[in-house]
């Protein structure tokens, strides 16, 4: 155990469970000798949470005409590293890169996962909170957004209504990754996809203070992303 090392994770813990307004209850700390390599750390949390049943979205109450808007991904957040590390792995990760914006790729492929409280936050405290939300982890757009969606409806986004992070265009330039594989495994910038009748969505923007108009719901199934599937 290195006393300084869990140190360090701890108040980094405790910092971020401040800002979420969560409590942190407890843990263990085991030393595995032989199981994991000389100077690594494993690092396993689970949040807890409740919703009152009538604040649930209710997905009939989605109709053809509904609106997706869109909050930005800081980069891959939790997905889609295995295609990352393979993509890039002949680079030089601590250089700087102009298409990065003077940053390297070590930095640019640790970027914090983005947290959408306060956002929602925000949201609740308008009234404005959506018919329906999707987080886009794994499985990238097509794989997500279909979960929040009943049968018979699905979503058509139109790509450059939003700014991608230019990690994922490094990744698919040098590791010749196709335009639908890209967002099957990424969130491309699509951090949520949030849905709203047409009426609510530009005041839900205005108390957003940032995201964007990228699509809306239309008969029929799964994600169609115009400028990648035609």
């Amino acid at each position: 155990l290195e006393p300084d090392v869990v140190g360090e994770v701890v108040a980094g813990l405790a910092e971020a469970a401040r800002a979420a307004g969560l409590a942190v209850l407890g843990g263990e700390t085991a030393e595995m000798p032989g199981v994991y390599r000389e100077g690594a750390l494993d690092l396993a949390g689970t949040i807890v949470g409740y919703a009152e049943r009538e604040r649930l979205p209710d997905p009939a109450r989605l109709r053809p005409g509904d609106v997706l808007l869109a909050l930005a991904s800081s980069g891959l957040h939790t997905n889609g590293y295995s295609l990352a590390r393979r993509a890039l792995a002949e680079l030089d990760w601590e250089a700087p890169r102009d298409e990065l914006g003077g940053r390297n790729v070590a930095d640019a492929l640790l970027e914090p996962h983005r947290s959408y409280l306060p956002a929602w936050r925000r949201l609740a405290a308008a009234g404005l909170l959506p018919k329906t939300a999707a987080h886009i982890t794994g499985g990238g757009v097509y794989g997500n957004l279909p979960r929040v969606l009943p049968e018979g409806l699905g979503a058509r986004l139109i790509r450059g209504r939003w700014p991608e992070p230019p990690i994922f265009a490094l990744i698919q330039r040098v590791g010749g990754v196709e335009d639908r594989e890209m967002f099957r495994v990424f969130n491309m910038g699509l951090g949520m996809l949030l849905v709203y009748d047409p009426a609510a969505a530009e005041a839900a923007l205005e108390v957003l203070d940032g995201g964007w108009r990228v699509g809306e719901l239309v008969p029929g199934e799964g994600v169609f992303v115009e400028g990648v599937d035609g």
